[in-house]
């Protein structure tokens, strides 16, 4: 491999890290015009394990923005990357396969907040157990598919394997 050939390759990983960042960020942020964004045109998205759908990325893209709806707070910290980025006989293609962990904390929406309140009113900080405690907690394991494009590296699928999920008071935790 040349030097031009390592330095594209380094290239490359930073720019699929920034892309997937930009996924756990427009998730949580509820940023659906960004999710759609973040795929190739034929892009799409498989959450069936954690009970979701499957679909072409903008259709996946509104019934996220329904669903998310009931979980005003939300972290996806995506870990443990493993890429693989296509090789041609040692120059880098236009394709990889990225492969993470996540761990996703969930807050379910108040009644507070139903009602027109505040659900960050009435001394809730952020150390403090109760009001602030996650509702929900899943742990599974991304496979990202990425393209290449003339925009920029742009995923091309994700699918989703939830491998576990604990909610309050279910027996036994994970």
């Amino acid at each position: 491999m040349t030097q031009r050939v390592e330095l594209a390759t380094v290239m490359d990983r930073l720019d699929i890290d920034e892309l997937i960042t930009g996924y756990a960020v427009a998730v949580d942020d509820g940023e659906w015009a960004d999710y759609r964004a973040l795929f190739a045109p034929d892009g799409r998205a498989d959450y069936r394990a954690a009970g979701g759908v499957e679909g072409p990325a903008a259709e996946v893209a509104d019934w996220l923005a329904e669903t998310m709806r009931l979980f005003p707070v939300r972290q996806h910290l995506i870990v443990n990357r493993r890429l693989r980025l296509q090789d041609l006989g040692g120059y880098p293609g236009d394709r990889a396969e990225l492969q993470a962990d996540y761990l996703n904390p969930m807050r379910l929406k108040s009644r507070s907040s139903d009602e027109g309140g505040d659900a960050g009113a009435g001394g809730d900080s952020p150390g403090a157990a109760g009001p602030t405690a996650p509702d929900f907690v899943s742990g599974g394991r991304y496979a990202f598919s990425l393209v290449r494009t003339e925009s920029g590296w742009r995923l091309l699928g994700v699918v989703v394997q939830e491998k576990w999920r604990r909610t309050p008071g279910a027996p036994g935790g994970i």
